[in-house]
């Protein structure tokens, strides 16, 4: 098989009878299948998939191993020039896959690429999640073409051209096998959020390029199985962007002392909105807050054993990096 469509599912059954039929469809007469790997679901989508979809290959795990986990155990099962991670969520046109397939095979210098994220609900805006491509700033903040912050764009064809960028989103991303292996799957440390940023962070480190592909659209609903106002995922995205920057800025700037400073800027800034959110009255999202740093002091890797790639300083601005603070330069400045 070239390319395995895989899907993660946990707990929504709704979403395999809804997208999975045209799913299928959209494959015929490519050399490529659908899999589904299952998170040890309690909503009967085990009972769903070998009921209504016996022709799907199905790979049950026997607990929630999140996002990271998941996939990881997933592919590990599977044998693919190619493996497509795409959420359960995501309402695919007939001819999605062909361009994204068509470019890996004509770049083999590329490691991950992606279609244009777009609403499912206001189909003529982007999608939250990953949009048209996404990049960071300096102190880690993710933001995408055609969404900054909670501003999101009207796709009016502005991005239509294909793009070199440091991430695409997880809720569509076609990944090479070989540079997934090389680079030894998702951190699952993350468990979930931020880890395919993590992932394409460490493709770019290791010379490999990462694109989003226009030619390719999906419709993605977008928090499908946690909400935007959870705790939970708040707490995941604090931490897991902290984990992150450990990753991978002591291979870009060749200097633990500078990761380190850039860290400590990092948690300032989130103590900062910690404290916004204890102002406004939720104290649900100021403790998880607190908790994803915990978590990130328990998590973090020793610092002298943190090592990758070493890149110039000046090379990590230079189109996937921007040199500065997103949210000054958003909330004061105007632009980016």
């Amino acid at each position: 098989m070239k390319t395995a469509v895989v899907i993660l599912n946990y707990n929504t059954e709704h979403y395999l009878r809804q997208f999975l039929p045209a799913l299928q469809r959209s494959l015929e007469g490519q050399d490529a299948s659908v899999v589904v790997a299952d998170n040890a679901s309690a909503d009967g989508s085990v009972a769903v998939m070998r009921e209504e979809f016996p022709d799907i290959q199905l790979i049950p795990l026997d607990r929630n191993y999140g996002f990271t986990g998941g996939y990881n155990r997933a592919l590990a099962q599977i044998e693919a020039e190619y493996y497509v991670l795409i959420n359960s969520d995501i309402e695919v046109p007939k001819h999605w896959l062909e361009p994204l397939v068509a470019w890996m095979d004509s770049h083999p210098d590329c490691a991950a690429c992606g279609p244009k994220l777009l609403s499912y609900h206001q189909r003529d805006l982007f999608e939250y999640a990953g949009a048209a491509g996404g990049f960071i700033d300096r102190y880690g903040f993710p933001f995408c073409r055609g969404r900054v912050l909670q501003h999101v764009e009207k796709d009016e064809g502005q991005y239509d051209t294909p793009a070199e960028v440091l991430w695409v989103s997880g809720a569509c991303l076609l990944v090479r096998a070989s540079c997934w292996r090389l680079c030894g799957g998702l951190d699952e440390r993350f468990f979930a959020h931020m880890e395919e940023i993590d992932l394409c962070w460490r493709f770019r480190l290791q010379g490999w390029s990462v694109w989003m592909v226009p030619d390719s659209h999906v419709y993605h609903i977008g928090g499908g199985t946690l909400p935007n106002e959870s705790p939970f995922k708040l707490r995941l995205n604090y931490r897991n962007n902290l984990l992150m920057l450990q990753n991978n800025l002591p291979a870009t700037l060749g200097s633990t002392c500078r990761a380190r400073i850039r860290v400590f800027t990092r948690m300032c800034l989130d103590g900062l909105s910690a404290l916004v959110y204890l102002l406004q009255g939720k104290k649900d999202s100021f403790r998880a807050v607190v908790e994803a740093h915990k978590e990130y002091r328990k998590l973090r890797h020793d610092w002298t054993k943190v090592s990758g790639k070493a890149v110039p300083v000046k090379g990590i601005y230079r189109g996937w990096m921007v040199p500065r603070a997103l949210l000054g330069s958003y909330y004061f400045v105007g632009r980016l």
